[in-house]
């Protein structure tokens, strides 16, 4: 080992390439290789989101209609079927909480659970949710349960 077979050790040299715009002797002078005119030779350009060279972008294209509420909660729903299931297959017992559900993969432990009445249930059960259907909470109740709005 000497000094003229001395190398940077690989992959730490970063080599960018010809620097543009130096003058005609650099090989990229002139136009920086930036071609003729128009607004990507110019400096400060930077190409919008969604811009297809002045037609007339397709988010502007397609027709909007209705409402969307930005305060809009959404709920994961969870029929009495399913809670019946969970009974027969004995994964839970007389208690069904926001923690088990997630347990069971049934919700995420954001989200806010609402239960809905598909089905029936045999059995009672303490379910606990942030908000219950109508028929959710009657059925629940006439089967000896009790519906907790969390």
């Amino acid at each position: 080992m000497s000094l003229e077979n001395l190398s940077p050790a690989k992959g730490s040299n970063k080599v960018a390439g010809k620097r543009l715009g130096r003058g005609q002797g650099s090989g990229k002078g002139g136009t920086a290789a930036r071609g003729h005119k128009g607004a990507k030779s110019r400096s400060g350009y930077s190409k919008k989101i969604g811009f297809e060279g002045g037609q007339m972008p397709l988010q502007r294209r397609v027709p909007k209609f209705g409402f969307k509420n930005i305060n809009r909660k959404d709920f994961r729903g969870i029929n009495l079927d399913t809670i019946q299931d969970l009974l027969t297959d004995k994964k839970i017992k007389k208690e069904l909480n926001i923690d088990l559900l997630v347990e069971l993969r049934l919700a995420h432990k954001n989200d806010s659970v609402k239960i809905l009445g598909r089905g029936k249930l045999n059995s009672a059960i303490k379910i606990s949710a942030h908000k219950f259907s109508a028929s959710a909470k009657t059925a629940i109740e006439s089967a000896g349960g009790e519906a907790v709005i969390i």
